[in-house]
């Protein structure tokens, strides 16, 4: 049975830049980072303090989706956060443009949507309150 997600594969169309986006601007840390010469690409596995982990992967001439108009398939990539708003300001102090915090009417807590330099959209979310 499956336990929970282990990682989320991201295509970058610029593998420098999203790469110091992922280390430097979100503070995820590398765990290993191969160049693959057959398929000229690389391959960045990065990991989150909880263990679960992105693979960034560069493809040569690898075509954009689409993510406005939202398509069919995999909407956003979520990170729990404690806090969304100090975590929305520290994104803007670093360039990142960072959509107005609203609130999950289902849940009551706060989310806030960005994107990496794809465009591909990210959601900050609200950690439950601990009792």
């Amino acid at each position: 049975m499956l336990l929970r997600i282990h990682h989320a594969a991201i295509i970058a169309s610029d593998y420098a830049r999203s790469k110091r986006f992922y280390t430097e601007v979100l503070g995820l840390a590398v765990v290993a980072e191969h160049h693959r010469a057959a398929r000229q690409s690389w391959k960045l596995d990065l990991s989150l303090p909880d263990g679960s982990q992105i693979e960034l992967f560069s493809f040569p001439g690898a075509p954009p989706r689409p993510s406005y108009p939202e398509a069919q398939g995999l909407r956003h990539l979520a990170f729990e956060v404690q806090d969304v708003g100090l975590c929305k300001r520290e994104l803007e102090a670093m360039g990142v443009a960072v959509e107005a915090v609203r609130r999950d009417e289902a849940t009551g807590r706060q989310f806030v949507f960005f994107a990496d330099p794809d465009g591909l959209p990210l959601e900050l979310y609200e950690a439950a309150p601990s009792f």
